[in-house]
């Protein structure tokens, strides 16, 4: 596809009307944005922006969503053949006049995309996580398998074991959620963590009454959930404790008939393995841009 063609391509605000569309169209490609999905389900009219690039026939090819301080970029296949010479998103200006862009996340070669849009404007990187997306569609598999010491104990925590979470959540953070030149905020950490205990969405591991891990839900989409904030204590680790406790915690979001979606670092490893071992595999690579 030639700059000429793509000049019929330009993009909107969304309207009323095109919510159905913008809906369908991520709909289809739900298994690679569970994230972008959460927030445009979860969106806050008011504090929320959604842009969709149409073709003359009025054809969506990308969908972008700024929520909160992140930018999600979505491409639908033709929105993919046109990457090279896709219309540049000018309105990205007038947001960055008024707020802080964080972060960019998405499938690596959108945010690439997106990455080099931000640069003509002046936005400057400041670090990049690269992840592999990975998914479960049927029950896990953990036969075989040490699954943690015989007096573990998983458990949906209360506000009561909050100081203890904190410990946990503010661990999570550190290792794998707070990017360079940021700096980590104990308040900000204990409010999620808190928020997340409220809505249930959690389980923790428990050994002779201390809290040594967690695992959450992070994003619920049309017919997927997305895990995340899997930590488990340093002082606890390498007796399976990773692995039963995502095991028990997915196995009855998959029998609701839903699937699971994950994204992990590339560069971990062993987490990598716990989850292949349990029987997910690896979809895409996932990219996290912060600025």
């Amino acid at each position: 596809m030639t700059e000429r063609d793509t000049a019929y391509y330009s993009w909107r605000n969304m309207k009323n009307e095109d919510i159905p569309r913008a809906e369908q169209m991520l709909r289809v490609r739900e298994r690679d944005c569970v994230g972008a999905c959460g927030r445009f389900l979860a969106r806050d009219t008011f504090r929320d922006h959604v842009w969709l690039l149409c073709g003359r026939q009025g054809e969506l090819s990308a969908f972008l969503i700024n929520s909160k301080s992140a930018l999600f970029l979505v491409l639908s296949d033709s929105g993919s053949k046109i990457m090279e010479h896709i219309p540049q998103p000018r309105f990205l200006k007038n947001i960055l006049q008024k707020k802080k862009i964080h972060s960019a996340q998405g499938l690596k070669k959108d945010v690439v995309l997106l990455e080099s849009e931000l640069e003509k404007m002046g936005e400057k990187i400041s670090d990049i996580a690269d992840y592999e997306l990975m998914e479960l569609d049927r029950q896990p598999d953990i036969k075989g398998f040490k699954l943690g010491p015989s007096n573990l104990v998983l458990r949906i925590p209360a506000l009561t074991d909050l100081d203890e979470m904190a410990v946990l959540h503010a661990g999570y953070e550190k290792e794998e959620v707070v990017s360079k030149g940021s700096v980590f905020s104990p308040v900000a950490s204990r409010v999620k963590i808190a928020k997340i205990i409220a809505d249930g969405q959690i389980l923790a591991a428990e050994i002779c009454g201390r809290l040594v891990g967690k695992i959450n839900i992070n994003a619920v989409s049309f017919t997927r959930y997305q895990i995340g904030g899997v930590y488990v204590h340093p002082g606890f680790r390498g007796l399976g404790i990773a692995r039963r406790m995502t095991a028990e915690f997915i196995a009855p979001l998959i029998a609701e008939g839903r699937g699971v979606t994950l994204f992990v670092r590339k560069s971990n490893a062993a987490a990598r393995r716990v989850y292949s071992s349990i029987g997910f595999s690896g979809r895409a690579d996932y990219r996290i841009t912060y600025y």
